[in-house]
């Protein structure tokens, strides 16, 4: 069994993989007073509940983009599981089929997208990533990275909103029907949400327009399925392509 762990600005995603399948999946928010032993007690009750074995994982790959929970957590899995991690950096990624532009500040997940991205189409695709951020990362076919976008995310989008205004309150992420509300929680909405949507299609038009009309385009993080009028915009929706794409790395070039 392998684990694979992505501590993102919002949360730290735990996936156990085995016989060629997610065995679980586990979440919890990254900004919490970690300690070395408050992972490791997390971990192991947990996995304890889940009770999806008895054979803890043999393998461990962490990718993190939040510097100041990355030990904690990595020590705290690595006394659980009695094994050392393969930690995401630009030392691994000289091992990997893909050329990376500013390894030393491109964010791990980004990384992990492409290499997934390149294994499944070995084709240029682009991959939107809806997380904390929303990026666009663009790799060709022969595993270049060509260059990546940043945004914000929705949720970052809205908690600017609400903490930086007065009246207007905290609102859910639910795709309104139309792009003007009739009250404020709707009016929220309706603006942020039909917003990225023109977003994201026109940053795949510009894209294709630079790369060519048979660009493949990925729609990965927790927030892709959201926004629903893009479903055609994509050839694959798939939460999991960051621990897939980890889950590759660990697989075929960390043996």
């Amino acid at each position: 069994m392998l684990l694979v762990v992505d501590i993102g600005n919002t949360d730290i995603v735990f996936g156990f993989y085995s016989e060629g399948e997610w065995k679980l999946i586990l979440r919890t928010p990254t900004h919490q007073p970690w300690t070395t032993l408050r992972m490791e007690n997390w971990i192991r009750q947990e996995w304890s509940e889940k009770n999806i074995g008895s054979l803890k994982p043999q393998k461990l790959i962490i990718s993190s983009v939040v510097p100041s929970v990355s030990y904690h957590v990595q020590k705290g899995l690595e006394n659980w599981l009695a094994i050392s991690a393969d930690i995401m950096s630009p030392k691994l990624y000289k091992k990997f089929p893909i050329d990376i532009i500013s390894p030393d500040e491109i964010g791990s997940d980004l990384v992990a997208n492409a290499v997934y991205a390149h294994h499944a189409y070995q084709a240029d695709v682009l991959i939107v990533d809806f997380g904390t951020a929303l990026t666009f990362t663009l790799v060709n076919a022969h595993g270049k990275m060509e260059g990546v976008s940043i945004a914000p995310g929705l949720k970052t989008a809205v908690k600017s909103l609400f903490s930086q205004t007065a009246q207007l309150p905290e609102v859910p992420l639910e795709m309104p029907h139309s792009a003007l509300g009739f009250d404020t929680v709707s009016a929220i909405q309706s603006g942020i949400l039909w917003g990225y949507v023109g977003m994201v299609k026109e940053m795949i038009h510009r894209v294709k327009d630079e790369k060519g009309q048979h660009v493949k385009v990925l729609a990965t993080g927790g927030l892709s399925s959201i926004l629903t009028p893009l479903e055609s915009y994509f050839d694959e929706v798939n939460k999991l392509i960051t621990l897939d794409g980890l889950r590759l790395i660990s697989e075929n070039y960390l043996v």
